[in-house]
Formats: C-alpha cells, structure tokens, sequence
C-alpha cells in the first residue's frame, strides 16, 4: 500500500468532525451582536475597512450613480467595466460619465482576457452585505456579475447599502440564511489586494485590485 493509499484509508475511516447546533453557535455570538445600531455598525464597518486603505464615499440611492461617475473622472478612469444585467447596471448605463466609457460585461471571461487584464481601467460591482466587526464586504458574484469584475481590474468599485451591514459573520450568515445556497464563490473582501513577504512586510497593491472604492447607500443620514 503506498502512502496516499495509506492517508486515504485514514481519512475514510476517521468519524466526520460534528459541526455546532445553530443554538450553541447562536449562544456564543448572541450577546456581541445585535446590540448595536445601524449608525454604528456603519461607523465600524468605515473605521475597519478605511484601516486597510480602503476609500469608502457615503451616499444615497439617488445619488450614487453621479458620485461614481465623478470619482471616475477624478481618477481618470478611461474605462469602466460592469455587469449591465442589474438593478445597477441599469443605472449606470443612464448614468452622465463625461471622460470614461462604461463598457457592459458581455461574457465568457475567455474572450475577454486580453481587455480585462491590459484595457479595463476599473470594475464595478454591488455587494450582498457586509460585516461589521471586521470591516469586510460581502461580494455574490453572478453569472450577470462575475468575479472577474471585483479581482482582475486595478480599481474596484463596490456598492454597498448601509441597511445589510450586519455585525459579525455569524450574523450574515444567520440573518440571510446562506445554508440555502450559495454561489460556487462568496467573496469576502477587507480592503484593496495586498501580500506580505517572508519578513512578514506588508505591501498593497501587489496584485489584483490596487484601490478599492465602496460607495454606501445610507438611507438614514446624509451623505458625507
């Protein structure tokens, strides 16, 4: 018997490891979630995201569309890639972008490689939710919205209502009920790309997305 074979019988004979009820899970977490409001939730999501040199933008439902479009001036963004088969990307197509061409993502991935990697300045995507207690956004992708859109692009755009902030991860997956399903990826993202070398240095932008820019709808302040 080779040694594969020999791992391989270990692992079949072994007892599958017992997950935790929902009860005991929701015991543990209970008492640090739910305590807090949705104005805090918020300033803490900012706070945690912002320390990883993300750039979040308070707006509103009205007015998202006009920001975006002027922070793609600002960042003379030549070409915006987004997932036109959306709530979103229905605004965005009537949205007035003076100095940057919003292009529809128009699928497969293979046959947009080249662009994607070399022509497309930033992506654009909307988000599920997001989690409080770490700073982290909840990106779902979808065939109308692939992956590609948030990991490849040097700038990411990321749209995120205020109302699905929910306090832990626990509490995102609890409240949405994500054991009913899931896409083949849930992406969870704390800010732009970055890695650390074996001296443990930290650096951004190394790969992937080198600025990440959540634009958040909140419906119970003014935009800041």
């Amino acid at each position: 018997m080779s040694a594969r074979d020999r791992i391989l019988a270990k692992l079949r004979a072994g007892q599958p490891a017992q997950p935790l009820p929902a009860p005991v899970l929701g015991e543990h977490f209970g008492p640090r979630a739910g305590t807090d409001s949705p104005a805090q939730r918020l300033a803490r999501f900012r706070a945690g995201i912002e320390s990883f040199h993300a750039e979040v933008h308070i707006t509103s439902e009205a007015g998202w569309p006009e920001l975006l479009a002027s922070l793609c001036a600002d960042k003379k963004i030549a070409t915006l890639l987004y997932g036109a088969d959306t709530h979103a990307g229905r605004r965005i197509a009537d949205a007035p972008f003076a100095g940057t061409t919003p292009r529809a993502w128009a699928g497969p991935v293979e046959g947009l490689k080249a662009d994607l990697f070399h022509r497309i300045d930033a992506g654009f995507t909307q988000t599920r939710g997001a989690i409080a207690e770490t700073g982290t956004l909840i990106v779902w992708p979808s065939e109308a919205e692939p992956r590609t859109l948030s990991l490849v692009p040097p700038i990411h755009f990321a749209l995120l209502d205020a109302r699905h902030i929910h306090p832990t991860f626990f509490d995102a997956i609890h409240a949405e009920n994500w054991p009913a399903g899931m896409p083949t990826n849930a992406l969870l993202i704390s800010g732009p790309s970055k890695t650390a070398d074996i001296q443990q240095t930290l650096a951004y932008g190394a790969h992937g997305p080198k600025e990440l820019i959540v634009l958040v709808i909140n419906a119970e302040g003014e935009p800041q």
